[in-house]
């Protein structure tokens, strides 16, 4: 049966033609990676089972049954979605009841918070895989030179990396300067990084242009999809897991496939930040290029590095 509307009832029309806008503007105000975890992690939920609303046992038994398979930080993650989820659709959260939270307690006690750390990729093993990439036919191989290299350069997050466009790009004499419209942290301004030309033959500005020659791009998405005959398979962009793949897919026939297992697309910004605070460069210079507003969090990406030059005692 049609619904209509009594001229009593327009303001209840008005109403929820103002939510449906509302809630344009509320999704926008998270980043699209956040929209796709939040959804991933409510498809995980209702797998198993779970539902909008459930009951605070529900959830608790939600948690201890996955807390054998999954992290803590997922686990924390998943929480937050499930909390969202219930009072979106204007129910009461169970995610605050002293139950849940005991529970989510126990496992952190139990199995510890540590957090699994990428490795870093800095310089030298930039330049190896760089090496390796360039094996490849030649499309490929210059997608994916310019990928790692401008990745490392640019500190990027593989979300960042994979969204530049053509237009995004200024060439200067000395170097280039890439925005990235939307970041983790800036939502609406973005973020602007410039990239130095580099000396040696594996600089990030040279295997950028010499890819942009040879796949011809002029304007869209910088980093695209490559078919098995060495094709530009798409105008559309690469997807931020392909950027691990390229990494894993480098590592593995550079070393092996079980160093390729520690590496994944957030081991060019912290490889970046690591190789910066090696020789020496300034906190607030390296967080001009991260983007990082804290140098508290920009401490998590540096990783100590091997002492290969120390001298034997002996």
């Amino acid at each position: 049966m049609p619904t209509t509307f009594s001229d009593t009832a327009a303001g209840g029309l008005q109403r929820v033609a103002s939510s449906a806008k509302v809630n344009r503007y509320t999704q926008a105000a998270l980043a699209d990676n956040t929209h796709r975890s939040y959804k991933a992690d409510m498809a995980h939920f209702r797998a198993h089972g779970g539902t909008i609303p459930t009951t605070t046992v529900q959830l608790a038994e939600y948690l201890a049954s996955s807390a054998d398979t999954l992290a803590v930080a997922t686990l924390q993650h998943r929480l937050i979605a499930i909390h969202r989820a219930h009072l979106e659709a204007g129910h009461a959260s169970p995610a605050m009841d002293s139950l849940v939270k005991r529970t989510l307690q126990g496992i952190r006690r139990t199995k510890g918070t540590a957090q699994r750390r990428v490795k870093a990729l800095v310089k030298d093993d930039i330049i190896e895989l760089v090496l390796t990439a360039e094996k490849q036919k030649p499309m490929k191989a210059a997608r994916d030179a310019a990928l790692i290299l401008v990745g490392f350069a640019g500190a990027f997050r593989r979300s960042e990396l994979v969204s530049i466009r053509k237009e995004d790009i200024t060439t200067f004499d000395h170097g280039i300067e890439v925005h990235i419209r939307r970041t983790k942290t800036q939502q609406e301004k973005g973020h602007t990084v410039f990239i130095p030309c580099a000396k040696s033959s594996r600089c990030p500005v040279k295997a950028l242009e010499k890819w942009l020659a040879l796949s011809g791009i002029a304007q869209g998405p910088l980093f695209r999809p490559i078919n098995r005959h060495d094709q530009i398979a798409s105008s559309k962009a690469l997807t931020p897991q392909s950027v691990a793949l390229v990494l894993k897919g480098a590592t593995t026939h550079a070393k092996s496939s079980e160093a390729a297992t520690s590496v994944a697309g957030h081991s060019l910004r912290a490889g970046y930040c690591t190789e910066a605070a090696s020789v020496g460069i300034a906190t607030h210079v390296i967080m001009e290029q991260t983007g990082h507003r804290s140098s508290a969090t920009l401490a998590k990406y540096i990783r100590p590095l091997a002492r290969r030059n120390t001298p034997s005692l002996l």
